[in-house]
C-alpha cells in the first residue's frame, strides 16, 4: 500500500476519538454555556439530597408533572396524566412520561443519585474544649479527610422538634452568614506527629470536629458555659434544645456557589457534582421527552455513596412500587408476573460519573482505557474492584445499541474504566438494577477531583450527557 492507501485504511479502521468542541457547530457551542449556567443554578440550590429532591419536584411541577399519589387518591378522574412524579421520604424521587407502548413492553430508565460525600453532625454534636464550643461529625461516603480541613463549611439540614414540628436550616451560604470549619495542624509543628505516618493514620474521623463558637454564657463558675452559650443562641434563633439534635439530619457541606473554571470558562467547579451532574442532565432530558415510544423513567436515589442502602436506596423496593403504580395508572395488570416482565423488558442507563484522567496523576490510569475531560459522555461497561468484583458488566449487545444510538444522534462519547485494574475501584447502582433482569450500562460524564469538596466538570461533557440521555429516552425501538 502507498501512503495514501494506508491513511485511508487507518481512517476506516481506527476508532475515532475527537474533542467534543471540534464536533460542535457555533450555535451548539453557545448552547453548551447556556446549559452550563442552568446546571450551576441547580447545584447552588441542591447541596443535599433533601434539597435536590425538593428542587427536582418543584421543576417537575413547573413542567406539568402530576403527583401520582395525589392523583391515585382521587376516587374519580376524567383523564390519566401522562407525566407523573413521586417524592419518597423527602430524599428520593421517581418521574415518568408514559409512552405510546404498553408499560409492560418495557421502559427506558435513567437512574442517578442525589446524595454526595459530606460531614454529618452526630446526634450529640455539641461539646466544649479549650474555651471553645465544637461539634462532632461522622463523615458520610468516601472522602479524603484532609480535603475537609481549613475550608469554610455551611450547615444544611432538617430538625424535627419534640412537638413534631419540622424545620429546615441553611447556615453559611448567605454573604453575612457565619461559616464553620475543621482546623488543621500548622506545618511548623506537624513533623513528629504527622511527618512519617500514612494519610489514614494522620487524618482520623474523630478529629473532623467543627468550630461552633467561643463566647461563654455566665461567669467562670458555670460548667460547660461555652456549650451553653451556643445552645442558648440556637434556642433564641431556632427554638431548639439539645435533644432536638437526636431527631435531626444536619450536613456540613462546602460553603459557596458553583464557579466557572479557567480563563475560557469551559469548566465548572462545585461540590456535589457526583452525582447531581447526572441528576440535572437526566431531568432536563426527561423534560424534553414529550411523547416517547417506551415509557421514560427518571430515578433519583439516595444512599448510593454508602452502598445504596436504606428505604430510598437502589436496593429498596422503591422502583418496583413505582412501576407497579404506573401499570395501575395505565390500566394494565399489576400482578407479580406483569411487574417482573416489565422490569425484565426495560433498558437502563446507570447515570453516574467516571474519573477523568488527571494530568498530574496519570499513573493511576491505563491511558488506552481512561476517560478524559472534554471528550463527551463516557460509556463504562464495568466498574467493580480487581477482577470486576461487584460489577454489573454490561452486555456487548446493550453497549452496541447505545453506541449506535449515540453515533446516529451525533453524541460525542468515549469509553473508560475506573483506573488501573488493581489500583482501586468503585461501584454504582447498576448492579442493583440489573438484578431485575434488565439491560444496564453505566453512562455519564468524567470529572476531576471526584469526591472532593470542589469537583471539576467540562461544560461540553455536561451538555453531551444531556443530549445522550435525551436521545435514549426519545429513540424508537428497532
Amino acid at each position: 500500500m502507498n501512503k495514501t492507501q494506508v491513511e485511508k485504511q487507518k481512517k476506516k479502521l481506527f476508532k475515532k476519538t475527537q474533542l467534543t468542541y471540534d464536533q460542535l457547530e457555533k450555535k451548539e457551542q453557545n448552547a453548551v454555556f447556556t446549559f452550563g449556567d442552568g446546571y450551576k443554578d441547580f447545584l447552588n440550590t441542591a447541596k443535599t439530597e433533601r434539597e435536590a429532591a425538593q428542587k427536582i419536584v418543584a421543576l417537575a411541577k413547573d413542567n406539568g408533572f402530576v403527583d401520582i399519589d395525589a392523583f391515585l387518591a382521587k376516587k374519580k378522574a376524567k383523564s390519566i396524566p401522562r407525566k407523573v412524579f413521586r417524592l419518597f421520604k423527602d430524599k428520593t424521587v421517581a418521574m415518568a412520561v408514559l409512552g405510546q407502548k404498553k408499560i409492560s413492553a418495557g421502559t427506558r430508565i435513567i437512574a442517578s443519585h442525589i446524595d454526595s460525600p459530606r460531614l454529618d453532625l452526630k446526634q450529640n454534636p455539641i461539646y466544649e474544649d479549650l474555651s471553645m464550643a465544637l461539634m462532632k461529625t461522622h463523615y458520610y461516603g468516601g472522602i479524603r479527610k484532609y480535603h475537609w480541613l481549613a475550608i469554610p463549611l455551611a450547615l444544611h439540614g432538617s430538625i424535627v422538634k419534640a412537638n413534631g414540628e419540622k424545620m429546615d436550616i441553611i447556615i453559611g451560604e448567605a454573604a453575612d452568614d457565619p461559616v464553620f470549619t475543621v482546623t488543621d495542624l500548622l506545618p511548623h509543628l506537624a513533623g513528629k506527629l504527622q511527618g512519617d505516618k500514612k494519610i489514614s493514620d494522620v487524618f482520623v474521623g474523630e478529629k473532623l470536629n467543627l468550630i461552633a463558637g467561643s463566647l461563654p454564657l455566665g461567669n467562670d463558675s458555670v460548667k460547660e458555659r461555652f456549650k451553653l452559650g451556643i445552645l442558648q443562641l440556637l434556642n433564641d434563633q431556632y427554638g431548639i434544645v439539645e435533644e432536638d439534635f437526636i431527631s435531626a439530619e444536619i450536613e456540613a457541606v462546602p460553603a459557596g456557589s458553583a464557579r466557572d473554571i479557567g480563563f475560557d470558562r469551559s469548566m465548572i467547579g462545585a461540590y456535589g457534582q457526583d452525582d447531581r451532574i447526572c441528576a440535572f442532565t437526566s431531568l432536563s432530558a426527561l423534560f424534553d421527552t414529550p411523547a416517547p415510544e417506551r415509557t421514560a423513567i427518571a430515578l433519583f436515589f439516595d444512599k448510593e455513596e454508602i452502598g445504596s442502602e436504606g428505604s430510598g436506596g437502589a436496593k429498596s423496593s422503591f422502583l418496583e412500587d413505582f412501576v407497579s403504580d404506573l401499570l395501575f395508572l395505565n390500566q394494565e395488570p399489576t400482578d407479580s408476573r406483569h411487574l417482573r416482565k416489565t422490569l425484565i423488558n426495560s433498558q437502563c442507563l446507570s447515570a453516574d460519573v467516571n474519573a477523568a484522567m488527571d494530568p498530574d496523576f496519570k499513573e493511576v490510569h491505563e491511558k488506552h482505557n481512561a476517560p478524559r475531560l472534554g471528550f463527551g459522555i463516557c460509556l463504562t461497561k464495568f466498574t467493580g474492584v480487581g477482577g470486576k468484583s461487584g460489577s454489573n458488566d454490561a452486555s456487548a449487545e446493550f453497549v452496541g445499541l447505545i453506541r449506535t444510538l449515540f453515533n446516529e444522534n451525533k453524541i460525542a462519547w468515549q469509553t473508560g474504566e475506573l483506573g488501573k485494574i488493581d489500583e482501586g475501584g468503585g461501584g454504582t447502582v447498576a448492579k442493583f438494577l440489573a438484578q431485575f433482569g434488565m439491560d444496564v450500562l453505566d453512562c455519564g460524564p468524567a470529572i476531576l477531583s471526584m469526591h472532593s469538596p470542589f469537583e471539576v466538570a467540562g461544560k461540553a461533557d455536561v451538555y453531551m450527557t444531556y443530549k445522550g440521555y435525551r436521545a435514549f429516552y426519545n429513540s424508537p425501538d428497532k
